[in-house]
């Protein structure tokens, strides 16, 4: 019964020959992102909830270029990674300036425990690098990244400055790019 009565609503709403498309995500360099909302998902033609892939509920297409939780392939992993180091690195300007930071740059300000914070950030991020099957020596490159920008952050105000400079997660996702587009590619 609820299921006729919301399809005869949601028919009865929709002006007849017209279909809602949501207005496009525009990034601040100023491509369109994927997706369609917010979070990509929107309704479906049918009215539902139209999920972004993989995942019941909200889906994260226009922000994270439609990568979802639960079973994804290595370039949406990597992906989903690299939107994470970038949220990590450079997502944000410094008004009148060049200068890109982040929230690890932020985080950073409190001192000790914002450290220890987005370190462990940084090393979950090296986890999921290594269960993508980067090599030891990979994985090597990528701790070292980590170590140093742990080992500089902590100190106060060079190391703030240090974090938004030297970019370790950045610097972790071109190691593991350059490793990936090495590898054999599966169809």
């Amino acid at each position: 019964m609820s299921d006729t009565f919301f399809s005869r609503a949601r028919a009865a709403n929709k002006p007849s020959g017209t279909s809602r498309r949501p207005p496009p995500i525009i990034d601040q360099d100023g491509n369109e992102l994927p997706g369609g909302g917010f979070f990509g998902g929107g309704f479906n033609s049918a009215g539902g909830f139209r999920n972004a892939g993989g995942f019941s509920g909200a889906g994260f297409g226009g922000v994270f270029g439609n990568i979802a939780f639960g079973n994804l392939t290595r370039e949406q992993r990597f992906a989903r990674l690299n939107a994470l180091a970038q949220l990590l690195d450079v997502a944000f300007v410094l008004p009148g300036t060049k200068v890109r930071y982040g929230i690890d740059g932020l985080i950073g300000l409190v001192p000790v425990v914002g450290d220890l914070l987005t370190t462990a950030i940084q090393l979950w991020l090296v986890r999921e690098a290594r269960q993508l099957g980067a090599p030891a020596h990979v994985i090597a490159r990528m701790l070292g990244n980590v170590a140093l920008d742990g080992v500089i952050g902590i100190v106060p105000f060079v190391g703030d400055a240090f974090d938004v400079m030297f970019r370790a997660n950045m610097r972790n996702m071109k190691i593991l790019r350059r490793w990936m587009d090495k590898q054999p590619q599966h169809t």
